[in-house]
């Protein structure tokens, strides 16, 4: 008999917000998997570490940092091979991902590479979305405004044509864009309703007005919010 892969979402970093499915998903698996720098231990297994035991295979998808690699078909595939071999034997497999699996994740690159030929199913997790605006104390949107998730990648051309077309935004993808998209909002008049919330449910969380950050990059897990209407609350 084959084995089930499990994409399993883990939330935006508190372990306390991994759901009961997940948690109960991840106990279960033959095997864990997970993504992992090229050295060093891995933010996500870190998240999960309490549902995991002794007797479960590892495996730590090792991915490149260097943003100009991603997504990086060489470490996807050679993820996909070690899961696939272990799927042959019968095993249940839990990807682990943080976030929500299908909110920017890492694990649908995966799914693409494994559910062709195996069953598998994707456990949601908490989204960064959801845990940015609570820490931050505000809606992402109210009533009937629209809200634009987009990736602070894009070209200042691509996300003024939609930030202008939508009531409340979600920026991420931050990262090394902070001084643009600050910029880019000024100009837009969005910049007094703008906060960074960095590192949400983490111990070393912070929410600031965007206005007032004068950096020029934010950590790895920070997201943008910014809305037309009303002011920011803290």
């Amino acid at each position: 008999m084959g084995g089930k892969v499990y994409g399993v979402g883990l939330g935006p970093g508190d372990p306390e917000l991994i759901t009961l499915k997940a948690a109960r998903v991840i106990a279960a698996a033959d095997v864990v998997a997970y993504p992992a720098p090229p050295d060093g231990p891995s933010f996500a297994r870190s998240i999960a570490e309490a549902h995991l035991s002794a007797h479960q295979l590892e495996i730590p998808v090792r991915m490149p940092l260097d943003p100009a690699t991603f997504p990086a078909d060489e470490a996807y595939g050679a993820g996909a091979a070690a899961i696939t071999a272990e799927l042959a034997k019968g095993k249940t497999v839990a990807v682990l991902c943080q976030g929500d699996p299908c909110l920017y994740g890492s694990f649908m690159y995966l799914f693409d590479r494994l559910s062709t030929d195996w069953p598998v199913e994707i456990i949601p997790g908490v989204s960064s979305l959801g845990a940015t605006a609570g820490m931050a104390g505000r809606p992402l949107a109210l009533r009937d405004e629209p809200l634009a998730v987009l990736p602070g990648i894009l070209d200042d051309e691509a996300l003024e044509r939609l930030l202008n077309a939508t009531e409340a935004a979600a920026i991420l993808k931050v990262g090394r864009h902070v001084a643009r998209l600050k910029a880019l909002l000024s100009r837009l008049g969005l910049l007094d309703t703008a906060v960074l919330v960095e590192r949400a449910t983490m111990p070393d969380a912070r929410v600031r007005p965007l206005k007032d950050v004068m950096e020029d990059r934010a950590p790895y897990f920070s997201l943008i919010l910014t809305r037309r209407r009303g002011t920011a609350v803290f």
